[in-house]
């Protein structure tokens, strides 16, 4: 996917902005569930509507553990809205590092041709191998 150069500097403006000030934003997953108890006669066995909760956990992976916590009701919405703004930050990151290797790229290719042009055709004079003398096994 090509970007043009406004958009490549739409994303470095926004990144700076976001850089240069910092605002809440999370990486995980908010995941809503309800539960079935154990005490006998309890509605919750047979109609799922009558079921305990809801219950929020936030979920992320860090240093290759996956680490839960439970969220309060109340808070849901707030968590919600800091795991989207992560991920639009995540998502204009990564515009950015596609932005910096196409140029990355394009610089390794203009000194490729730099090179080429350079360099004559033939390359160098290819020498012979020396050769070692056997030994006579006779003494």
């Amino acid at each position: 996917m090509k970007h043009s150069a406004a958009s490549a500097a739409a994303i470095r403006a926004r990144l700076t902005a976001q850089l240069a000030d910092p605002i809440p934003m999370r990486r995980g997953s908010l995941t809503e569930r309800t539960v079935k108890c154990s005490r006998p006669g309890c509605p919750c066995k047979d109609r799922p509507e009558a079921r305990h909760g809801p219950y929020f956990s936030l979920t992320r992976s860090v240093a290759g553990t996956t680490q839960t916590r439970l969220i309060a009701a109340a808070q849901a919405a707030t968590v919600r809205r800091q795991i989207e703004t992560g991920r639009q930050f995540r998502d204009a990151t990564e515009l950015y590092w596609g932005a910096c290797e196409r140029l990355a790229d394009a610089e390794i290719a203009r000194l490729a041709d730099t090179a080429a042009d350079r360099r004559e055709k033939g390359g160098s004079v290819r020498r012979s191998r020396r050769r070692l003398r056997m030994r006579s096994t006779r003494s």
